[in-house]
């Protein structure tokens, strides 16, 4: 389907929506007519013309707030031809070999995704200024080819014409979207309303000394709710019948990348963007905000820049990710067909050759990478965040779960203080060694299973010393970092693990704690690994 008639079809679904509403507000006026033709007068047809008030507002208030939320800004770095020439440069080539006009502009965003957007103008048929977001962490992930292959898709979108069609099809969803919200919200509001005043008359009756009635709101709010069904019936025709064309347009933008990458490049680059997303994920969830809970950041630049680290560690997760890719889309209105479907037509293509090309990283594109990465987080992070203290890998590792254990420990200094036993390794030992039973006192307090709870004697016991174990190991553990004996270790592989400095040393604890714990405890071997000088 060509860009004119996609055009048309966009603008008939947008008339539809207009359509709707005037066939719900004359459906209204007919029924008051109607009502009134057949002897309805009174108060009860006043009744009848309030409530087809109310219901018609919601209506033309849909049908007339014609202005479009703006999208929310995508923070990033904007960068010009003579600031990153190399870039511009390739974007251009690719554009050239693709058939369309250049971006005007490039940003350099935190994502794992590269995207294109077009300021259209009248309802999207004048073009207007046009803007390339490239993410760092996809930089990051893939080399030149790839990305090359990633950008022509997104050039495809520019010559498909589909960025200038983007606000005429948003235009429709964001009003169903909030015509059907507006009814919702009337509907929750009627019912609250009605739930508030059935409570008021049940307390009044209970306070008499009378049996209160149960509270019943099952038909209040149905006409509201009816009407957003007609609205969200006619929103998910909407959805299948722009979604067909937004498939059809991915996969004409995905021959667009085997044209100017190559078969191999851009089936490659779609199995490494299903493998870069996840990692990067994680990447940023458990490395780089790792510390922002003690206020800590990794170095300037590592924020984003440390991603390559752990794409380098995990080598053999990744290239499962690159194997296994998804079926169906994640959402049934994705306007992205499934990526196995992508990549299988694309490999079903005739080889064109281009498989051994020769490729940089794609990082080395930009005049000054850790330049860039370092800019980036000025534009991304908070101006709070920014200001966090940096520190290296390592000791961010170290000094961020040396914390996090600390703050740990609190709900167990509380148990302690409530059987009397001071919040230190040697305060507990000095307590079991004067009463052995106020172990089991202590990881009584604690969270336990329904059978544990309800165990007696021995079993009661075998139930409670794997956590009294954790106790004695949580105390241990604050007692010898403070003395700087044990150490966070950073692993980009695994999560961090705790290292004893000294050889040996978790053997003998391993032994010390079993003795502690013992149903006859013996706390000596304890006291001289750990708190002898």
């Amino acid at each position: 389907m060509g860009a004119s008639l996609r055009a048309l079809r966009a603008l008939v679904l947008l008339a539809g929506f207009y359509l709707l509403g005037v066939v719900l507000l004359a459906a209204l006026v007919a029924a008051v007519g109607g009502a009134e033709s057949a002897g309805l007068h009174g108060p009860s047809l006043v009744k009848l013309i309030i409530v087809a008030v109310v219901l018609a507002v919601p209506i033309v208030r849909g049908m007339f707030m014609l202005r479009l939320p703006p999208p929310d800004p995508i923070p990033g770095v904007p960068v010009t031809e003579r600031q990153e020439p190399v870039l511009w440069q390739t974007v251009r080539e690719i554009a050239e070999q693709v058939g369309t006009r250049a971006p005007d502009e490039i940003l350099l965003v935190a994502d794992v995704n590269a995207a294109v957007t077009e300021d259209a103008r009248l309802l999207g048929l004048l073009p207007g200024t046009r803007r390339l977001h490239i993410g760092l962490p996809l930089m990051t992930g893939m080399d030149e080819m790839r990305l090359r292959s990633v950008l022509a898709h997104e050039m495809g979108h520019y010559a498909n014409l589909d960025t200038r069609l983007t606000p005429l099809i948003r235009r429709g969803r964001v009003q169903l979207l909030r015509t059907v919200d507006t009814f919702h919200e009337r509907s929750d509001a009627k019912i609250a309303k009605e739930r508030a005043k059935q409570e008021k008359k049940a307390g009044k009756r209970i306070a008499a000394g009378k049996k209160a009635k149960e509270i019943d709101t099952t038909g209040d709010g149905a006409m509201y709710r009816a009407m957003a069904k007609i609205y969200t019936a006619y929103g998910k025709f909407y959805q299948r019948a722009t979604l067909s064309d937004s498939r059809r347009q991915e996969l004409a933008a995905d021959l667009a990348a085997v044209r100017v990458a190559g078969r191999d490049s851009a089936s490659s680059a779609l199995r490494e963007v299903n493998a870069i997303g996840p990692a990067h994920t994680f990447y940023m969830d458990s490395y780089a905000t790792l510390g922002v809970g003690a206020e800590l950041l990794p170095p300037q630049g590592q924020v984003f820049g440390g991603l390559r680290h752990l794409l380098d560690a995990r080598a053999e997760e990744l290239d499962e990710l690159r194997a296994e890719l998804p079926q169906e889309p994640t959402d049934p209105y994705d306007s992205h067909p499934a990526l196995a479907e992508r990549v299988a037509r694309i490999e079903a293509l005739p080889d064109d050759g281009r498989a051994a090309q020769a490729s940089r990283p794609s990082l080395e594109l930009l005049a000054d990478a850790e330049a860039s990465l370092v800019e980036l987080e000025r534009a991304v992070l908070t101006p709070e965040a920014y200001a966090m203290r940096r520190l290296d890998w390592a000791d961010l590792v170290h000094e961020s779960m040396t914390r996090y254990v600390g703050r740990g420990s609190e709900e167990l200094r509380e148990i302690l203080a409530a059987e009397g036993v001071g919040q230190d390794l040697a305060s507990l030992l000095d307590a079991v060694d004067a009463d052995p039973a106020v172990r089991w006192r202590i990881t009584g307090r604690l969270p336990q299973s329904e059978e544990a709870a309800a165990a007696t004697g021995r079993a009661a016991r075998e139930f409670a010393r794997p956590a009294l174990r954790r106790v004695v190991n949580q105390l241990v553990t604050a007692e010898l970092t403070a003395r700087g004996a044990v150490r966070w270790e950073l692993s980009w592989s695994e999560s961090a693990t705790l290292r004893y400095l000294a050889d040996g040393f978790e053997d003998e604890l391993e032994r010390a704690l079993e003795r502690a714990v013992a149903d006859l405890p013996d706390t000596e071997p304890l006291r001289k690994l750990v708190l002898a000088p």
